[in-house]
């Protein structure tokens, strides 16, 4: 089952790089704070590198003028994150994510079994927006769907 709005976000280790590889407890990203987390199927895919990102990257500061901190997550390794990140020019701030093993996607019963195409286990599309480590509010897209978790339908929710 999938966390629900007004679940509190488990606490598990991420990583990022940032001076190397840092590992990251979810407690010290979002609580006290307000936080948007959005995650992709994989980085360097179509949707996720033609429209999911470019879309927040986009809209960043808006979300930064209203006091909510950005963050991208993938089952990726953070090398992959670094390097997506470059390529599509995000901003410092907005956080790149690994998930590398899955373990947080799985706490938050949001995996999706992309087998089929050689990717093995990955997070579904979504954006969740969270105060204090508390989801206020959850978008899941459905299979290959991309419009509830997008930045624009986020900054017009929130």
């Amino acid at each position: 089952m999938s966390i629900q709005v007004g679940e509190r976000l488990p606490e598990v280790v991420l990583k990022r790089i940032n001076d190397g590889v840092e590992s990251v407890d979810t407690r010290a990203l979002f609580d006290g704070r307000k936080a948007v987390l959005f995650a992709v199927p994989g980085a360097f895919t179509p949707t996720c590198s033609e429209k999911h990102l470019p879309g927040f990257v986009e809209h960043f500061q808006q979300f930064r003028d209203k006091g909510i901190e950005v963050a991208c997550m993938a089952v990726n390794d953070p090398f992959v994150m670094q390097a997506w990140a470059k390529s599509q020019h995000v901003p410092d701030g907005l956080m790149m994510l690994s998930d590398g093993n899955g373990d947080f996607t799985r706490a938050l019963g949001l995996e999706l079994d992309a087998s089929a195409y050689g990717m093995g286990i990955r997070a579904k599309r979504f954006a969740l927006y969270a105060e204090d480590g508390v989801v206020k509010q959850l978008h899941v897209e459905a299979p290959g769907e991309y419009k509830v978790s997008s930045a624009e339908h986020l900054l017009a929710s929130i």
